[in-house]
Formats: structure tokens, sequence, C-alpha cells
């Protein structure tokens, strides 16, 4: 059996330090998106969205899902239709992600495989023209 994107990446604490440098790439090179999300005095987004999104990410990963057992379907619109997500906010979402797996250098087929996803993900919650 092939293994999971979550084992592939080394699970849980190789996934949360993902979450914790796509957080701090957001906080330094993309403040517009760090700010719709809460933040420490510093200008960091907070501790919630960085463990909500670790939480969400090793679910969806192939992980243990303790995001749904905790706040159930994860709902991606929805959450996310407070804000109008456009083209550029997309962008600067993947710039993070993409910085972060390069940071904890993830290559091959996973990177590939995350590569391919989060790009459509980060398409989906677009909500708004431009």
């Amino acid at each position: 059996m092939k293994p999971t994107p979550f084992e592939q990446l080394g699970g849980a604490e190789r996934v949360k330090a993902l979450v914790e440098t796509f957080y701090d790439v957001m906080s330094e090179q993309e403040p517009a998106l760090a700010q719709l999300h809460s933040c420490d005095p510093d200008g960091k987004v907070a501790r919630t969205p960085r463990e909500r999104f670790a939480l969400f990410l090793i679910g969806w990963l192939g992980g243990p899902e303790d995001y749904v057992l905790q706040h159930g379907h994860p709902r991606l619109r929805m959450r996310h239709g407070r804000v109008g997500v456009n083209i550029a906010m997309r962008d600067a979402w993947v710039r993070c992600m993409n910085a972060a797996m390069e940071k904890h250098a993830i290559t091959g087929d996973v990177r590939t495989f995350l590569d391919a996803r989060f790009a459509e993900v980060a398409d989906f919650l677009r909500n708004t023209d431009g």
C-alpha cells in the first residue's frame, strides 16, 4: 500500500513544522494576507489559526482526523466566505506554501502531489473576480 502524503512528509510533527513555517513566511512576506488572521502584537499570525490549520492539514493529508472530530466538516468555502478571495490572495497563499515547502526540502512525488492539490484548493476558495 502506498504511503499517504502525511506519512511521506514524516507525520504530525513535520506537518506542524510546515504550518509554522507557512505562517512565518506569510507574516514576513505577505502582510495583507497575514492580517486576515488573528495576529499577535508583532504582526505574526497568532497560535490559534496555526494550530487549527495544522490539525486540518494533518487530516487532509491522510493522518488522524482530529480536526473533524473537534470542529466538524471543514466546509472550506463557507469558512473562507467572510473574506473576498481573489487571484492575488490565492497567489499569495500559494507563494507562502511553496516557500514553506522549499524551506522544509519537500521534494519528489509528495511535492508534485502537494503543488497540484494546494493550487487546486487555493483556486477553489476564490470567491471574487480579480
